[in-house]
């Protein structure tokens, strides 16, 4: 059921060639990028590296490819999951050189690419990023749901959730990524995993992540690394331009889903007006505003703001264009705007938002527009607001 539902929904991804031969599309598993290609390109030369039969074959003889498209003269090409057979983007890269079809090359880790010094296309691909579900592809987001269950399409469409949560940590997360990553031990990278939701969009501190995982700090940085390369996850680094407050200058790491934050976390349903709560609510609009820059093919990078004195705001879009604070509250106090107030003194933002559950929006103070999430979504993917 939930798979039909899923092709259903109209994704927003970009899957625009301009004047390129190939497009790359990356996207963390499962957040639908074959069901996307099957149903936008139905009728392209598609070969799914998942099947055992097709990427032995390949991985074998990568000519073959070549040999069958010069044969069959497609328009367009689709090779699902590249990572798993690097080789053919050599083939592709001929074939770009020497035919007229054009390719669209997906996986799910560019990691195994970049270590293996793999034919990246030489500039001649465009690439863009599919990411889990977002609002506006949604007719009525259901807040609590997307936030438990996670906007992986088939977790957040099921009616039991934590059932392909389960399995996608531990067959994707703790096997996949393992394998590919040539990962020795095994057991420090699933505490390390567990420990990464723990401190999900908390300073990042390796020395500490390490004790708790018993490896070293550097691994631990190479664990996060992993998983960014992978993209489970990316990295908030620290606004640093100082004027007049000292600023913290270390990052933090989000996952890249809440449902699967809650999962390894090892928690129930997470209800409203809990600290758990706050912490999935502003990973989820962190992740929409990321969605958001990469769909409209935005150059704007992210970061956030704080003082050794604690004063902090969530997210800085670009050069201060716009401050946001997350609170998932639904009755704001004046202490939530401290971090607003001290930002709009130092840097005067073109805009600052403090983003909650209110059920109408209000002008605060210092220019503060204090809006409900549903509110700021809708006018972000309207476009007003980036």
């Amino acid at each position: 059921m939930s798979s039909r539902l899923s092709s259903s929904i109209h994704r927003l991804c970009p899957l625009d060639f301009d004047d390129a031969r190939a497009l790359v599309i990356f996207g963390p598993r499962k957040t639908g990028k074959t069901t996307l290609l099957v149903k936008k390109f139905p009728q392209a030369l598609r070969y799914d590296l998942l099947m055992s039969d097709v990427r032995a074959t390949l991985s074998l003889n990568p000519s073959l490819l070549r040999q069958e498209v010069q044969a069959r003269k497609p328009k367009l090409v689709i090779l699902d999951e590249i990572q798993k057979v690097p080789s053919l983007l050599d083939e592709v890269h001929w074939l770009i050189e020497n035919t007229e079809s054009r390719f669209i090359i997906c996986g799910s880790s560019p990691r195994k690419l970049k270590r293996g010094a793999a034919n990246l296309l030489g500039g001649r691909a465009l690439r863009t990023d599919l990411f889990p579900l977002v609002s506006a592809e949604l007719d009525d987001l259901d807040l609590i749901k997307a936030l438990n269950s996670g906007l992986i399409p088939q977790h957040y469409l099921s009616k039991n959730p934590d059932r392909f949560l389960k399995a996608y940590v531990e067959q994707y997360l703790q096997e996949e990524i393992i394998e590919e990553s040539h990962i020795r031990k095994l057991q420090s990278f699933h505490r390390f995993l567990e420990t990464a939701a723990l401190m999900n969009g908390e300073l990042l501190n390796y020395a500490n992540v390490g004790a708790d995982c018993g490896v070293s700090p550097k691994t631990v940085r190479e664990y996060y690394q992993i998983l960014e390369d992978s993209l489970i996850g990316f990295t908030l680094n620290p606004w640093t331009r100082v004027k007049t407050r000292e600023l913290i200058e270390t990052a933090k790491f989000y996952l890249f889903d809440t449902g699967v934050v809650r999962h390894l976390k090892s928690l129930p349903q997470v209800p409203d007006k809990t600290r758990e709560f706050g912490n999935l609510f502003e990973t989820f609009l962190i992740h929409e505003i990321r969605a958001y820059l990469s769909y409209s093919q935005s150059n704007l990078k992210l970061s956030y703001w704080r003082t050794t004195s604690d004063l902090e705001v969530d997210l800085i879009v670009g050069n201060m264009q716009l401050a946001l604070e997350f609170k998932s509250t639904d009755r704001p106090r004046s202490n939530d705007l401290r971090g607003l107030r001290a930002l709009g003194q130092e840097h005067s933002p073109g805009q600052m938002f403090l983003v909650c559950q209110v059920p109408q929006p209000r002008r605060l103070e210092n220019g503060i527009l204090c809006v409900s999430y549903k509110n700021f979504l809708q006018q972000l993917w309207a476009g007003q607001i980036i």
